[in-house]
């Protein structure tokens, strides 16, 4: 048997099980999370006018198209998982890529997954909480369970995550067309007040403005999410651009036609201080079917938390297969071929996250991370575009849109900090740059090299994890 095992010296791949519907699926699907059926309202609350509202609704769709494109010629130069990670790594160098990974998995991820499973968890239990607040710690075991069983699904096999992937997708689907076709319905019927002077009583301080964006953008996160999976993409250099055409005017369009459907059932001060505006609006137009959209949204997360979890478990395995995390999260299951280790260890962390987790803090202390390094990504494509014209690339975007994409990324990180200092910002600053002092004696001097060994060969045996090639 040891020499059976000896004679087959090929390496492992992860399998490339993504076509262009998976594509669509796995963008789309993250995108429609619970930001649609929990944003709208902050977002009123943060701009002040429905009119206003729409419009940043419509920017940041606008935002998302013009990254996501920046991001496909990205993806189509440097054809490796990773995302964010893999493109800073190759034009920032280690340094600032380890940053990124170490703020990354440590916090943006996990507070991402979290944020998404607390909201999972609210729309299940709010049916069975009609008077009251549900408990924090009924919500959040709820949320615990959610996690770990997307861990089991995402574990066990790439093309079982797919399915819950396309499966939700068409879930979600069907309730934003049904809350459209509601909203359509009571517009023909002449209630259009709601829509009449709708740029009354707009806050127009930058603080808001960024606020309203950060909770807007919130609800189109995901837009990124197939580049971090590109090894598993079939035809990435086709499959890729494609994906993000189709997937993200169509959310983009779905989420303007949600909102206006909102605007005519509700006014803006209902909708603002409605706990889950899109359950408000199930009970004032389906009457006693008004619980379908508490189970479409709770569904909704759940498929956006699915996402966000295969494609999350991807950052976390690329940076350990680069050096800057410990060996075994590099490795994959010799038999299911999925990144179990990665997986487990983003579960993990999560799940400490959720234990003091809040929502909307979860929600703007994401945004300022997440944006800052989404503006040094984008830098990074200038530098080829400028640098590296030699390098093949199958698809190329002017380079204004990269341009205005990192102003935007400047707007986001600055203007909350200008407008309203709040010592969170400093906070987050540290963390950020804790990752360069835990990078020098380790990464870079890679003191203590054996401390890991021992640890690794249990897991990898207890897991039954090997080390994993690239899919080139």
């Amino acid at each position: 048997m040891a020499g059976d095992m000896d004679s087959t010296p090929e390496k492992l791949h992860l399998k490339a099980e993504v076509g262009l519907v998976g594509g669509v699926s796995l963008i789309a699907g993250v995108m429609i999370g619970s930001g649609i059926f929990m944003s709208p309202q902050t977002v009123l609350l943060n701009i002040g006018s429905p009119g206003a509202g729409l419009l940043i609704w419509a920017c940041c769709g606008l935002l998302a198209m013009l990254a996501s494109l920046s991001y496909a010629e990205l993806g189509t130069v440097i054809r490796e998982s990773g995302g964010e990670y893999i493109y800073i790594l190759r034009t920032s160098g280690n340094l600032m890529a380890f940053v990124f990974a170490f703020t990354s998995i440590v916090v943006v991820r996990p507070t991402s997954l979290t944020g998404l499973a607390l909201s999972f968890a609210q729309y299940v239990v709010a049916p069975f909480y009609e008077d009251c607040p549900p408990p924090v710690v009924v919500v959040k075991s709820v949320a615990a369970v959610g996690i770990l069983l997307l861990t089991i699904v995402n574990c066990l096999d790439v093309r079982s995550a797919m399915a819950v992937a396309v499966f939700f997708m068409v879930v979600k689907f069907i309730a934003l067309v049904v809350i459209v076709i509601g909203g359509v319905v009571v517009l023909i019927q002449g209630n259009t007040a709601n829509l009449q002077n709708t740029f009354e009583d707009t806050n127009l301080s930058i603080s808001a403005i960024g606020m309203a964006f950060y909770q807007c953008l919130w609800s189109y996160d995901g837009w990124n999410n197939l580049n971090s999976v590109t090894e598993e993409l079939k035809r990435p250099e086709v499959n890729l651009p494609r994906a993000l055409m189709i997937a993200i005017p169509m959310v983009t369009v779905l989420y303007l036609l949600v909102n206006v459907s909102y605007l005519a059932v509700m006014t803006p001060r209902e909708m603002a201080f409605s706990s889950a505006v899109a359950v408000t609006w199930g009970n004032k137009v389906l009457g006693g079917w008004g619980w379908v959209m508490s189970v479409a949204a709770a569904l909704s997360s759940f498929g956006s938390l699915n996402g966000s979890f295969f494609s999350g478990g991807r950052v976390c395995f690329v940076a350990a297969r680069e050096g800057h995390m410990p060996d075994i999260l590099a490795m994959a299951h010799v038999r299911r071929l999925t990144p179990s280790p990665a997986l487990i260890f983003t579960t993990i962390i999560s799940l400490i996250v959720l234990i003091p987790g809040d929502f909307e803090g979860i929600v703007n202390f994401f945004s300022f991370t997440a944006w800052f390094f989404y503006g040094v990504t984008i830098s990074g494509l200038l530098y080829l575009k400028i640098k590296r014209r030699d390098l093949p690339r199958a698809y190329t975007v002017p380079i204004i849109i990269p341009i205005l994409v990192l102003l935007a990324a400047v707007f986001l990180v600055l203007a909350p900090i200008i407008d309203n200092p709040r010592i969170e910002y400093l906070y987050v600053t540290i963390f950020v740059l804790s990752g360069v002092v835990i990078y020098v004696p380790f990464i870079h001097y890679k003191l203590f090299p054996g401390l890991l060994n021992k640890l690794t060969v249990v897991l990898q045996l207890f897991l039954e994890v090997a080390p994993v090639d690239k899919n080139l």
